[in-house]
């Protein structure tokens, strides 16, 4: 009998930090710390300080941790109503909302004190300040009344990347705020095309993201406009910046030529649903491998390999 007790209470102590867990919504997180390590290589020119790494990374996790906690107590109505949400912690009953909002408030707590402490002020303002965007401006004033809630929204997301570089040099320049501008491109395209597949679920809610409101046609086409502009962004890190190079500019056209077929492809065929997923989960992979270009780019050994070419080059010539 004691060990039967035992045992249901360690299973309910699981069940608890599995529910506290889903409310951050961990699948989101990852692509959040790998735009933001990019940043920081970038901005260290490829010698990144392990522990600050590992600071900044923990910080930023702890921060859209938070985000997404505050998310789900905002959204708990329309994650109810939707079949794909409803067993999220809130709307099943799992964990109550005043429970989760101190949840959230420690997570920030932290996410500030380990950043302010442990890599500068700036850093653990700016991952602040992407709680209070995500939370304000886009999960308030933009999700339930806008269409362009998803096109002004994705500067929340956006903003790891501002933090990776502040964490480094504790100040932002023109290239860390082009690397907020290609995230910020990116995130319409891919998050209309997961609109597209889940069209039907944020109609239910009256949620006004684009193709419930001017059609699959309308939004395939706004897909295509910001893919061209997004891709087209991404070499700006080359020129005029200069904080880019050769091995970058390989991913950048390799991985953006793709991403324009799939959205070409889309925008031909607006009404297949295998299209949007096919661009969704291409996105995702598009954003992880460009970084990884940002991160062998900046290498040290990339740099020297490089530049030995370029003058072998010019001796053959």
């Amino acid at each position: 009998m004691i060990a039967t007790g035992v045992s249901r209470h360690h299973q309910n102590f699981k069940e608890v930090i599995h529910s506290y867990y889903q409310l951050t919504k961990p699948r989101i997180i990852p692509l959040l710390l790998i735009t933001t390590a990019a940043s920081m290589w970038m901005a260290s020119a490829g010698r990144v300080d392990p522990l600050l790494l590992l600071v900044t990374l923990t910080g930023g996790t702890l921060a859209a941790a938070a985000a997404q906690t505050l998310n789900c107590i905002y959204d708990r109505d329309i994650d109810y109503a939707m079949e794909r949400t409803r067993h999220r912690p809130i709307p099943s009953g799992k964990v109550q909302s005043r429970d989760a909002l101190l949840f959230a408030i420690i997570l920030a707590s932290l996410s500030f004190t380990l950043l302010a402490v442990f890599a500068n002020l700036l850093a653990a303002l700016l991952a602040m300040s992407g709680i209070v965007f995500y939370m304000a401006i886009y999960t308030h004033l933009l999700k339930r009344h806008t269409t362009q809630n998803i096109v002004i929204g994705g500067a929340a997301g956006a903003i790891p990347a501002l933090v990776g570089w502040a964490a480094v040099t504790g100040s932002l320049s023109w290239s860390a705020w082009m690397l907020f501008a290609i995230v910020f491109l990116w995130t319409p395209p891919h998050f209309w095309a997961l609109a597209m597949m889940i069209r039907d679920d944020y109609a239910k809610v009256n949620i006004p993201m684009l193709p419930v409101v001017v059609g699959e046609v309308a939004t395939s086409r706004q897909i295509w406009i910001y893919t061209l502009i997004m891709v087209a962004s991404t070499f700006l890190l080359i020129y005029p910046l200069g904080t880019a190079g050769v091995v970058y500019g390989l991913f950048a056209i390799i991985l953006g030529g793709k991403f324009i077929q799939k959205a070409w492809e889309l925008w031909l065929n607006p009404s297949d649903k295998d299209l949007a997923r096919s661009l969704f989960k291409y996105s995702i992979i598009y954003m992880m491998l460009l970084c990884g270009g940002i991160v062998v780019d900046s290498l040290p050994v990339t740099h020297y390999l490089t530049a030995s070419l370029a003058e072998n080059l010019n001796w053959v010539i």
